[in-house]
């Protein structure tokens, strides 16, 4: 039984007869299809460029590990980005049971990539300091992506786009997740497009503001409670989201310090002591405040 993914190149159209022309797939044009082969598993995924990419600075064995949980730690920030701006566009569009389909499936990316946290921690401390210090001048701190995930979650701070050169693609992309609406801007559009009272302030605030609890909004988000059930358990997946990237932190705070301690971190930063700061800021203030509500 061949397994489920890519179809070889080798896979043909029915048997057909001598002089007899292949009838033309759809959606590819006759024309097209004269020149057209499907491309193999290692060329459509561009296995040879991937594979060429996992370089180590040092000889050491555990090194290849730190660079693949990290790059592939990238690949799946990238995937929860993509969905998270196709969630927007979900609830913009009042979709809301593909909206929760949507949320599902980034629960489930971040579900895993705690798990990764479990993998690295193979790793012992006197493993990790084996090439520790060629990474001196790098850090996880300096991650494009999880500052976009920020930004369109609403942890929104402009010095984190200082950290990037001028005229960069990468700085061009923070800068462009800064002037967005977040995710939870996106979600209080939609109640009021479902005709529930959410304040015109919340409506029209700067999106580039941190978010902040609003004791007006809370009271619209306990009538949903009270009276969507379908919207009530999207606002639970909201919940969910937050709870995890909670958890992911806290993993992440652990991992470092069993691995260096307190010492400092690569690439200037703090290390532990700033993984710290970020623990307990929950990402949707007013889904929290609530539960005392009920």
């Amino acid at each position: 039984m061949r397994a489920c993914g890519i179809l070889p190149n080798t896979l043909k159209s029915p048997a057909i007869g001598l002089g007899e022309r292949p009838e033309p797939r759809s959606p590819i044009s006759a024309p097209a299809m004269e020149e057209y082969e499907m491309p193999a598993y290692y060329e459509y995924l561009k296995l040879d460029e991937l594979l060429s990419i996992q370089n180590t600075e040092s000889d050491e064995h555990d090194e290849m590990l730190f660079v693949i949980i990290h790059q592939s730690y990238e690949l799946w920030f990238k995937q929860i980005l993509h969905e998270v701006t196709h969630l927007q566009k979900l609830l913009a569009n009042d979709e809301l049971t593909r909206a929760g389909h949507t949320m599902k499936r980034v629960l489930t990316i971040l579900k895993m990539l705690v798990s990764k946290i479990d993998i690295l921690e193979t790793m012992s401390p006197l493993e990790f300091l084996s090439f520790r210090e060629r990474l001196e001048s790098g850090s996880g701190f300096q991650s494009r992506q999880f500052r976009e995930l920020e930004f369109v979650l609403g942890h929104k701070r402009p010095d984190m786009i200082g950290n990037f050169p001028d005229g960069s693609p990468s700085r061009a992309m923070l800068q462009r997740r800064f002037d967005e609406p977040t995710l939870w801007d996106s979600f209080i559009r939609f109640l009021r497009g479902r005709d529930y009272p959410v304040p015109e302030a919340l409506l029209t605030r700067d999106v580039t503001a941190p978010i902040e609890a609003s004791p007006a909004l809370q009271r619209v988000l306990i009538d949903v409670y009270r009276s969507d059930a379908n919207v009530a358990s999207f606002c639970e997946r909201l919940i969910d989201f937050d709870e995890g990237l909670q958890e992911w932190r806290y993993r992440h705070v652990k991992m470092v310090e069993r691995t260096i301690g307190t010492k400092h971190g690569t690439g200037g930063s703090t290390g532990a002591e700033y993984l710290r700061s970020t623990l307990l800021h929950p990402i949707f203030p007013d889904l929290w405040a609530i539960r005392t509500e009920f």
